[in-house]
């Protein structure tokens, strides 16, 4: 198992977010993802006892395409609209039999929404 990578991002608050990765060996060969769930977490800071934002396989903010190695985040625009606009951070995990390895993990910076839907 290796350590989780660091990737930071951004994401526009009141507008739908969506971001694709692929679980790679060290040769570039997707790794197969079937069977697997998946769980993400925001907050503000690491130790804070309440989750911004939590996205998983079963509430469908994540998806995985098993063969092709493939984890899809999906954050509606009502869940980016009820973030305040700061920095948070996040770690990625994935879930096989009683196995999490945790992905990736870093920064997320939400920026301020102008306009507002109407």
């Amino acid at each position: 198992m290796a350590t989780a990578g660091i990737y930071n991002f951004v994401m526009d608050q009141g507008a739908t977010f969506t971001l694709q990765m692929v679980y790679q060996n060290g040769a570039g060969v997707p790794i197969n993802l079937t069977g697997y769930t998946a769980k993400m977490q925001l907050r503000l800071k690491f130790g804070s006892p309440d989750a911004a934002l939590t996205l998983t396989t079963e509430n469908g903010g994540i998806t995985i395409n098993g063969p092709t190695g493939t984890i899809n985040l999906l954050v509606t625009d009502e869940q980016t609209l009820a973030l305040d606009p700061v920095f948070y951070v996040y770690d990625l995990d994935i879930i096989t039999g009683g196995t999490i390895e945790r992905l990736v993990m870093g920064q997320i910076t939400v920026r301020p929404e102008v306009t507002v839907n109407a």
